[in-house]
């Protein structure tokens, strides 16, 4: 498999694979817990809106969590009988189940040292270059003005005033006003804010992926199996045309290494015949945004009339409709107490 030598670096959506994992989180309570449940419901919601604004973006159902151990079948174990009573419609797969779906041809080989599997029908996958640029196409057609620039500096309104307005500077020297502002700047977040007197700790974590050929007998155009499959934490989407997205690595820092990337490729030694002999087609990476010493991710309204949304750490997609919610609940809330009325679009 040959290495490509400089990976493009991406930002944002443009790095990630668009894994959606939330009927199968660890936890079954708590603040992660309630925004995971909200935003998959949400996410079904806004397929519908996107599907008439002629936005359609599929999400890809099924997600397939391997266990590499007797201690993590057993977790799965606990954790599918926990959902299960619940009314989550999560499965249990022994080993020899996961045998029997490659032997029928459901499922390719699997790594070394599969234990058994979880399956969760509700949860998958969403392209999310696609999905990111369908909602902005139909939040156009909803009336929203996009405006490219970088934003330099944050002017918060004289306190006291209710009218007056937040005012942006931007780098080409021009300047935007509005009643509130949302940041949702990732790692660059810390620099509009600190001068405002907010310390907002965030690390980087850089991620690399790349996306692979594989030579499977499919017919053209077919995926080699249904649904994604996580194994130790690593991700493997289907994409169309017998093509595979692998990641990403987890790498404290913003320097890629070259030794994360063979990892990743050989699934730490436990890769099959089918993905060592995969065609290398493209190779990225991508900077996360984690919170520092704070559960991700941050939705706080740090000042009046200014939201803050960020460090969503790998869970960026998921999490994106649930905190677009509660943006817009803060504000109509906020609006709601001065007589003004407010409904999100």
């Amino acid at each position: 498999m040959d290495q490509a030598p400089e990976p493009p670096a991406r930002s944002g959506s443009g790095a990630a694979l668009g894994l959606l994992m939330a009927q199968m989180y660890q936890r079954s309570s708590g603040r992660g817990w309630r925004l995971r449940q909200r935003s998959l419901a949400l996410l079904q919601e806004w397929q519908g809106l996107l599907a008439e604004a002629g936005q359609p973006v599929e999400l890809r159902r099924g997600l397939l969590l391997l266990a590499s151990g007797a201690d993590e079948w057993q977790r799965q174990q606990r954790l599918g009988s926990q959902r299960q009573a619940k009314g989550f419609p999560l499965e249990l797969r022994s080993r020899s189940d996961l045998q029997a779906a490659v032997a029928q041809g459901a499922l390719p080989e699997l790594p070394q040292g599969v234990e058994g599997g979880l399956w969760s029908p509700q949860d998958g996958q969403l392209d999310p270059g696609a999905w990111a640029a369908a909602l902005g196409a139909a939040a156009i057609q909803r009336g929203l003005r996009e405006i490219s620039g970088r934003v330099t500096a944050l002017r918060p309104p004289p306190p006291g005033d209710p009218q007056a307005q937040w005012q942006l500077d931007l780098a080409d020297g021009s300047q935007l006003s509005g009643d509130w502002v949302l940041v949702c700047a990732g790692l660059a977040s810390p620099s509009l804010l600190e001068p405002l007197g907010i310390e907002l700790p965030l690390e980087a974590v850089l991620g690399q992926a790349v996306e692979l050929q594989l030579a499977l007998p499919l017919a053209p155009g077919q995926d080699p199996w249904a649904g994604c499959l996580v194994w130790q934490g690593v991700n493997l989407v289907p994409r169309p045309g017998g093509r595979l997205w692998l990641g990403a690595s987890l790498e404290p820092g913003t320097k890629a290494d070259p030794e994360a990337l063979k990892t990743l490729l050989s699934l730490g030694g436990t890769a099959p015949a089918w993905l060592r002999n995969a065609e290398l087609v493209s190779h990225w990476q991508g900077l996360r945004c984690r919170p520092v010493g704070r559960p991700a991710p941050l939705l706080e309204q740090p000042l009046p009339r200014l939201l803050l949304l960020s460090g969503h750490y790998r869970n960026g997609i998921l999490l994106g409709p649930a905190s677009a919610e509660w943006a817009a609940q803060r504000i109509a809330d906020a609006m709601a107490t001065t007589g003004q009325s407010y409904r999100p679009t």
